[in-house]
């Protein structure tokens, strides 16, 4: 039996990273690749086109707690097949926009459907598999989520020599609707047939480390940390690519961007053979420390490649941690009850700030230069450092209390 739902849960976890790889690399890291040429065939500036893009992570802050609650009541495979369908009709829906309007409420949904097809709802969907051994499947799968980058980055650049941003979408659209859609309804359709055999076994609740009393305390600062953190990362990955090519780095910013997804994969598997020992307060400081020190980095060094690397592989490396610690973090200090609620009130806070992230960086470097932005971005980030550190140290006198 034990085999049989290890194979079970080795197969879900293999078909959410490859849906993961898809979706992020289709929705989200292919934009900065393909904004240029959406700018010139709108007949607008680049700044527009990631002013709409800002817009549009808003407005998906504001659906991740509906989305969250949804994933609760429906179960989260559920979204995750409509997201997916949601998703290619969207990217179809770009791809044919005659007008800045229509492309612009494209975006929009867009982002919509991302907060139904990525991380938050692929997390819930093994926290309601099994609990107890989430953490470790959140691991294996963002462990395979972060070829994302390195696979569409490198695929959307070589794809821009012969073909239209649109026809880009259009083939984006595809692999959501024949790769992901199908996935997703096959775990769907067999979580509810495990369910109607009475084969599932009850599942055992994870309960948080965070007393009742003290959860909203510690909810806001929590919201708050991932908030900054990812408002910082925002900021980096909309002009990863360009920025590095602005620094005079040329035809090698490609390749320096590209090796952000190997040090993501890096660093979740250290994690995963080693990072058992560490708490998730812990690993969300750490993972903190690494991309505030990336970005420094890259402001120091400018256009020299050794620093260059290190920067991307920093960045990665923190990331990584990153998102192992947004599925985990909360689940460790909340616990399993309402976990998509939890998470899609956290997505909400962290979206909501980061909206603003590519078109302020955007309009940052414009004004004073890529080397103060990138200062200015780090001194945000160690803000966010010091917010996890507070919730470690207070996770561990509650701990110690209870103990």
């Amino acid at each position: 039996m034990r085999e049989a739902r290890n194979a079970i849960s080795l197969a879900t976890i293999s078909a959410l990273g490859l849906t993961q790889i898809i979706g992020y690399g289709t929705l989200y890291y292919s934009f900065s690749i393909l904004a240029p040429g959406m700018a010139k065939d709108l007949g607008v500036t680049l700044e527009q086109v990631f002013g709409v893009f800002s817009v549009s992570l808003f407005v998906g802050g504001l659906s991740a707690p509906v989305i969250g609650k949804q994933m609760d009541r429906v179960g989260a495979a559920t979204v995750l097949t409509l997201g997916s369908l949601l998703s290619a009709l969207t990217l179809a829906l770009c791809a044919w926009s005659p007008s800045v309007a229509v492309f612009a409420l494209a975006i929009v949904l867009l982002e919509i459907s991302s907060g139904m097809v990525q991380y938050q709802a692929a997390f819930a969907a093994l926290v309601e598999s099994d609990p107890r051994t989430a953490p470790r499947s959140i691991t294996y799968l963002t462990l395979i989520g972060g070829f994302a980058s390195t696979i569409f980055w490198p695929i959307s650049a070589a794809l821009m020599d012969y073909l239209s941003w649109r026809e880009i979408y259009l083939m984006f659209a595809a692999l959501n609707l024949f790769v992901c859609m199908p996935l997703h309804f096959w775990m769907m359709r067999k979580g509810k047939a495990a369910i109607a055999s009475g084969t599932i076994r009850e599942r055992e609740r994870v309960i948080g480390a965070i007393p009742p009393e003290a959860r909203r305390g510690a909810m806001v600062v929590v919201s708050s940390a991932f908030a900054i953190l990812g408002f910082t990362l925002a900021s980096i990955l909309a002009h990863m690519v360009p920025m590095l090519g602005n620094l005079g780095l040329g035809t090698a910013s490609v390749v320096i961007g590209s090796l952000f997804g190997p040090a993501q994969i890096l660093s979740r598997l250290i994690n995963m053979i080693f990072g058992t020992r560490l708490s998730p307060p812990v690993l969300a400081v750490i993972s903190a420390a690494l991309m505030v020190t990336g970005i420094v980095i890259l402001g120091v060094s400018g256009s020299w490649l050794p620093g260059a690397v290190a920067f991307a592989v920093c960045l990665g490396l923190g990331s990584g941690i990153n998102s192992i610690a947004q599925g985990s973090l909360p689940l460790y200090l909340f616990g399993s009850d309402g976990y998509g609620a939890i998470t899609g009130k956290m997505a909400a806070a962290r979206l909501a700030l980061g909206a603003a992230a590519p078109f302020v960086f955007a309009i940052a470097m414009e004004q004073i230069g890529i080397g103060l932005s990138l200062f200015a971005t780090a001194a945000l980030g160690t803000v966010g450092m010091a917010a996890f550190i507070s919730v470690a140290m207070s996770t561990k006198r509650s701990l110690v209390a209870a103990g």
